[in-house]
């Protein structure tokens, strides 16, 4: 692939997702775009991108060019911290100021394959003891189509398993199914998955009580930060919580978090 190529599939991936790839991510683009070159009959990506700016192209193939760049690592419990801190601090708090109305609304805005709000789904779950009578809603969204099927199915292997998810929560919230193993039923209904973009309005989303951001605002740029920052804002309670990532940070990016 040369230079001319990963300046148009860069732009088509920042364009679409707000994702930045630097010139030192050219092999990642090589390495995750080869096979969707493939599936669609391209002996190359130059091959593909020739197509796609000839309009020979699929014109689902920008959507798979996206879900292929998208970064979809995940883990049960990941960093643990934030989750410690959801159970410690964040669901007593929610628990007293909403004691009336008793409705909790979360939002997983990069959900991935689900690792996150099911790990939140168990929390609650865990904590239902003082959720008698409360509705609680969890909503996971993604940029990526295929990961959210995923997601759906709530279906993973014992080496995803094995990362992040206590033994003791694993027999008590997943069934083997062959190799694999599966989320109980009851934790998969407790969350609604959506494709949805970062860079698209937010509004008819609603309003959060919380909200996991984590670990996809690094792959921004500092404006797109601000802006998503910005619109997240708008869509959570006086008292939301906002929960980003480790290498994270609101500090000289937003001023509308505390």
């Amino acid at each position: 692939m040369n230079q001319v190529e990963f300046e148009y599939l860069s732009a088509l991936v920042q364009n679409k997702s707000g994702i930045v790839l630097s010139e030192d991510k050219a092999y990642l683009l090589t390495s995750r775009l080869n096979p969707v070159a493939t599936q669609h009959g391209f002996a190359s990506i130059d091959e593909m991108v020739g197509a796609m700016k000839s309009g020979r192209a699929n014109a689902r193939i920008e959507e798979e060019i996206v879900d292929a760049m998208t970064t979809n690592e995940s883990y049960f419990f990941r960093d643990r911290k934030p989750f410690d801190g959801f159970e410690q601090d964040i669901l007593p708090y929610f628990v007293q100021a909403r004691s009336s109305d008793r409705k909790l609304r979360i939002w997983c805005a990069a959900a991935s394959s689900g690792q996150e709000p099911y790990s939140l789904a168990i929390l609650l779950k865990e904590a239902a003891h003082k959720l008698a009578g409360w509705r609680t809603d969890i909503l996971g969204t993604d940029i990526s189509s295929e990961i959210l099927e995923k997601a759906r199915a709530g279906l993973y292997s014992q080496f995803e398993v094995q990362r992040g998810m206590p033994i003791q929560l694993l027999a008590k919230y997943f069934d083997k199914r062959g190799e694999m193993w599966q989320i109980d039923s009851a934790i998969r209904a407790m969350v609604e998955y959506r494709r949805f973009n970062l860079l698209d309005r937010m509004v008819g989303l609603g309003v959060f009580d919380i909200v996991f951001c984590r670990n996809v605002l690094i792959y921004f740029d500092r404006e797109t930060k601000a802006d998503i920052l910005s619109r997240i804002s708008e869509q959570m309670s006086g008292d939301g919580v906002l929960v980003l990532g480790a290498a994270e940070t609101v500090i000289g990016i937003s001023t509308v978090f505390e």
